[in-house]
């Protein structure tokens, strides 16, 4: 038998010439030591092994970096994505109220409605009685509007799908998007009580820069809040994560990595919070035209530029980055079968960014517990991607994003929507690699 290099493998080397090695269609991701390194670079030369395997070349099979000549990745590829049409698994992203108290300079909503209606209320909880029995996976998103403004819906919900999860014996995940300003020590209790264990909260750097971007609605600050109220929570002994998206562009840019100390000074070591570096973009908001966007390039390289900044100060990179490395992983919520979007009014979309799209609008979820989904509609979203897309079916990262990191992108520009993580790839592990060496040096201190 012949072996020869994956068509999914990426690598990548230090500045202390460490080779790292990543294959997207297994999501192995390795550090070769020194000793090794050359055998595997001459093991991963197109020209293939067609001898008895070493032990160091038997690893490389394993994890996926080598296979059998005869092996057909497209095909395997192919069928990685079908497997995504699975029925037993479900992600509903559920807005329990739709209004925000915030008033943020680059946000796309318009909060024309309020909490959600009591019909709604009881017809998801009898939709997620009669669903929950016949999946194996639930997982819920909590977002809005901003989330926390009706606690009381989540705590609702969540009683029903805790007690359902439990009675059949289907795993259960929640994480929520919040701006952070209700999030208290007591709210958080509620909340991990609810399951709901993983957070995004933003802060845009400093109190000076952050008070000027994301406002509460009478235009007040924010920022001391949601710190304080992130310290406070960080006294916690329970597991969770909270990413801490910074969204950059030319007014702040500058100004991050002082940020980034600042947060070191506070999240240093504590895994539970984790750095998510992100450019604004012009999302449809009414103030698009007057956002100072960074230029793609300047994006792509400050990204990484930033969170590289903030590893070396302690802060833990978001498990996001290589949770989106994974077979899968990079595929969005809204190109996935069985996610969908619950509005506050019981209207059903696939995405939480075009709410004002007709094409977004799939179904409509019923007092009874039913749903109804235009087909046609949800067509539009899944089969968006790698299956016409020639480019995106030769593209190492292929069976990660599979064409369909953002259907979204797609649908309205014809454009492939490539994941921040595939264009810097070498960037990505050289950062995940760095990430584990100061997580065992921490170790051996």
């Amino acid at each position: 038998m012949k072996w020869i290099p994956s068509r999914f493998n990426a690598m990548a080397q230090t500045k202390q010439g460490e080779l790292i090695l990543y294959n997207s269609y297994t999501g192995a991701i390795g550090a070769v030591a020194e000793g090794e390194k050359a055998a595997v670079l001459k093991a991963l030369k197109r020209t293939g092994i067609d001898r008895e395997l070493s032990p160091v070349e038997q690893t490389l099979v394993e994890c996926g970096f080598l296979v059998a000549e005869n092996v057909d990745e497209k095909r395997r590829a192919q069928f990685l994505h079908q497997s995504l049409h699975r029925t037993d698994v479900m992600h509903l992203v559920i807005l329990p109220t739709e209004a925000c108290n915030f008033r943020c300079v680059y946000c796309y909503q318009e909060f024309l409605r309020g909490q959600m209606k009591r019909e709604v209320i009881d017809g998801l909880k009898r939709f997620l009685t009669e669903t929950i029995p016949r999946l194996t996976h639930l997982t819920v998103s909590w977002f809005g509007g901003e989330p926390l403004l009706a606690l009381d819906v989540i705590e609702e919900i969540s009683t029903v799908i805790i007690e359902q999860t439990k009675r059949y014996g289907v795993t259960y995940q929640a994480d929520m998007s919040t701006n952070g300003y209700g999030l208290s020590k007591e709210t958080m209790r509620r909340l991990l009580r609810c399951e709901v264990t993983r957070f995004m909260v933003t802060l845009d750097g400093s109190k000076d820069v952050h008070d000027v971007r994301r406002v509460l609605a009478n235009r007040g600050p924010t920022y001391e809040t949601i710190l304080g109220h992130l310290r406070d929570i960080q006294t916690l002994d329970e597991s969770f994560e909270v990413d801490i998206r910074v969204n950059f562009d030319e007014d702040n840019l500058d100004r991050i990595p002082l940020f980034l100390d600042e947060l070191a000074c506070y999240f240093a070591g504590d895994r539970r919070f984790q750095l998510f570096c992100r450019p604004v973009g012009r999302w449809g908001g009414a103030n698009d035209e007057r956002l100072p966007v960074c230029d793609h390039r300047t994006a792509e390289v400050k990204i990484w530029e930033l969170t590289e900044y903030g590893i070396k100060k302690g802060l833990s990179m978001s498990s996001m980055v290589e949770s989106m490395l994974m077979p899968s992983g990079a595929v969005c919520y809204a190109a996935k079968p069985h996610s969908f979007v619950i509005g506050a009014d019981g209207q059903v979309y696939k995405c939480t960014c075009a709410f004002d799209e007709e094409y977004n609008r799939i179904g409509r979820l019923h007092a009874d517990g039913t749903m109804d989904v235009d087909m046609d509609k949800l067509a539009l979203w899944v089969t968006s991607g790698e299956e016409t897309d020639e480019q995106c079916q030769a593209c190492f990262f292929r069976p990660a994003c599979q064409g369909n990191h953002c259907p979204l992108y797609r649908l309205r520009t014809g454009d492939r929507p490539c994941p921040h993580e595939k264009r810097k790839i070498k960037e990505v592990l050289r950062l995940i690699d760095a990430q584990s060496f100061v997580r065992d040096e921490g170790k051996g201190r």
